[in-house]
C-alpha cells in the first residue's frame, strides 16, 4: 500500500504538475484596454469591447470574443486565476478627464478601494490621462487634497501609496502602454521607481480603433506573463 501510494504521487507530479500548486489570484484595475461587457466588477462600469455591440469602434476592431482579451488570456494559465476586472472604459487614472470634465466617479484612484483579495494586482492606465491631456501637475507623496488629485503626477503617486497601503504583501505591477505623451510614460517610470512597484513597458501592440486587436491582446499577455512568471523584483 506504502508504495502504491508513493506511485500515486509521483505519477501526479508528472502528468498534474500543477495539481498541488496553488493559483495566484489576479485583480486588474484598468480602462477600455481590460474591459468586456458582462465581466466587470462592478457591472456598472463602462464596457469597450463587446461581441455584439454595434458602435464604431468596437466594429472596426477583432476582438469579438472574451477569451480573446490579454487578461482572460494570462487568467486562463493554470498558474492564475481572476480575482476582480475592475476597468472602466475611458477612465483616467486622475480626477480630470475628456473636455477637462470631473471624472472622479470613475477614475482608478476613486476605484482602489474594490479589487478584492489578491496576491497579484495589475495596473493598466494612463492611456486615457495622455489622450485627454490632463494637467501633469508635479509629484506629491503625502497631503493629497482632491484638487491635487485633479492633476496626473501626483494622482499616480496617490494610487501606488494606496495600493502599498491596502493591500500591504500584494505583488504590483504596473503596466505602461505605447505611444503616450512622453510627459505620462516617463512619469509613470519614475514614480514606479519611487514606489518600489515593477513597470512593464510594452512594446509592439497591434492596435485597431485605438485598442488592442487579437494580435495586440496576445501580446500583452506574452509581455505581462513574461513578467509575472518571474519573482517579484523592484521597478525599472
Amino acid at each position: 500500500m506504502k508504495h502504491l501510494l508513493q506511485r500515486l504521487c509521483v505519477s501526479l507530479l508528472l502528468f498534474c504538475p500543477t495539481a498541488l500548486l496553488a493559483q495566484l489570484k489576479v485583480s486588474v484595475m484598468g480602462d477600455s484596454y481590460s474591459t468586456y461587457e458582462g465581466y466587470m466588477s462592478p457591472s456598472t462600469n463602462l464596457s469597450w469591447y463587446a461581441g455584439k455591440d454595434g458602435r464604431e469602434g468596437v466594429k472596426r476592431n477583432d476582438v469579438k470574443l472574451v477569451e480573446q482579451t490579454w487578461w482572460h488570456l494570462l487568467t486562463s494559465d493554470p498558474a492564475y486565476t481572476l480575482e476582480r476586472n475592475n476597468s472602466y472604459s475611458g477612465s483616467t487614472i486622475c480626477h480630470t478627464g475628456y473636455r477637462k470634465e470631473d471624472f472622479s466617479d470613475r477614475s482608478f484612484i476613486t476605484r482602489v478601494h474594490n479589487l478584492g483579495q489578491p496576491d497579484i494586482i495589475l495596473v493598466f492606465g494612463g492611456t486615457n490621462d495622455s489622450w485627454a491631456k490632463s494637467p501633469i501637475g508635479e509629484y506629491q507623496h503625502f497631503g493629497w487634497t482632491k484638487a491635487d488629485l485633479m492633476a496626473f503626477r501626483p494622482a499616480f503617486c496617490y494610487l501606488l501609496h494606496q495600493l502599498r497601503e491596502l493591500y500591504p504583501g500584494v505583488r504590483i505591477v504596473n503596466i505602461t502602454n505605447t505611444l503616450l505623451s512622453a510627459e505620462v510614460t516617463e512619469s509613470m517610470a519614475e514614480v514606479c521607481r519611487h514606489y518600489q512597484v515593477e513597470n512593464i513597458l510594452l512594446h509592439d501592440i497591434d492596435k485597431q480603433a485605438g485598442h488592442p486587436s487579437i494580435q495586440g491582446m496576445q501580446s500583452i499577455c506574452q509581455q505581462v506573463k513574461a513578467v509575472l512568471d518571474q519573482p517579484g523584483s523592484k521597478a525599472r
